[in-house]
């Protein structure tokens, strides 16, 4: 991880630590707007003033949102994963593009309408995984949290939630993580098996967790972020419309 920002940092300065953020904002508003969405419907569906959803119902609630959310932003995750990428590449073999409108005008244009949607089975795989992990961890973590230990609902109580579902779905993830990040950034089409057998037989079994340390790196605090920063948004929301906290 380290060489490979000195490597970033010597060939394109700071800035190519940001390169993509375009195509990352893109990822978040199709990715994350839907899940979220999906998965607060279902939940406010499921629930009453007399009972809560299970944890079962929670996972399968995650899962639902995460595979539309999956679909739905498989697009921008596709000119994420390249962004991002090309960065470590000589700049003969870079795509350069320019930004996510770009570079999803020059996919279709140069690759064809299907590159859109390479990968789009292991990445919504990944994204069932990870919103299970991420949205019903956090719900059961903060409802165990309010049930046996003094804390009541309130920053402590998010913080630690949404810092142990950073830990969980850090871990659930990483392998979909690399096969995903594999497929996408492939210069040649290859099946899913062809490449699982192949990373096997190069890496053994350590592959799954190759990246875990810079992936909860990243993970964690955004896992943090989001969590706090959607409970206050739903407090305002609630003050805001006179409903119930």
């Amino acid at each position: 991880m380290v060489q490979m920002i000195r490597y970033v940092l010597r060939s394109d300065g700071v800035t190519g630590l940001y390169h993509g953020l375009s195509a990352s904002l893109l990822r978040q508003l199709t990715y994350s707007t839907t899940r979220f969405g999906v998965y607060e419907e279902l939940k406010e569906l499921f629930s009453s003033s007399l009972s809560q959803p299970s944890f079962p119902t929670l996972v399968a609630m995650a899962s639902t949102s995460g595979l539309l959310g999956g679909i739905a932003g498989n697009p921008a995750d596709v000119l994420n994963v390249r962004m991002q990428h090309d960065a470590a590449l000589p700049a003969g073999e870079r795509r350069n593009y320019k930004h996510a409108i770009d570079g999803l005008v020059r996919m279709t244009r140069e690759e064809g309408w299907r590159s859109l949607w390479r990968g789009v089975w292991p990445n919504s795989m990944r994204a069932v995984l990870m919103t299970a992990s991420q949205l019903a961890s956090y719900d059961a973590f903060k409802r165990s949290l309010l049930t046996h230990t003094a804390l009541e609902d309130g920053l402590t109580t998010h913080f630690t939630a949404s810092f142990l579902t950073g830990f969980v779905a850090t871990t659930i993830c990483s392998p979909v993580d690399v096969v995903k990040t594999r497929i996408m950034s492939a210069h040649t089409q290859q099946g899913l098996l062809t490449l699982l057998a192949s990373i096997y037989r190069k890496e053994g079994w350590s592959w799954m967790f190759r990246g875990w340390v810079p992936s909860f790196i990243r993970l964690g605090p955004h896992t943090i972020a989001t969590f706090m920063f959607l409970e206050q948004h739903k407090k305002i929301y609630r003050h805001w419309k006179g409903l119930p906290e």
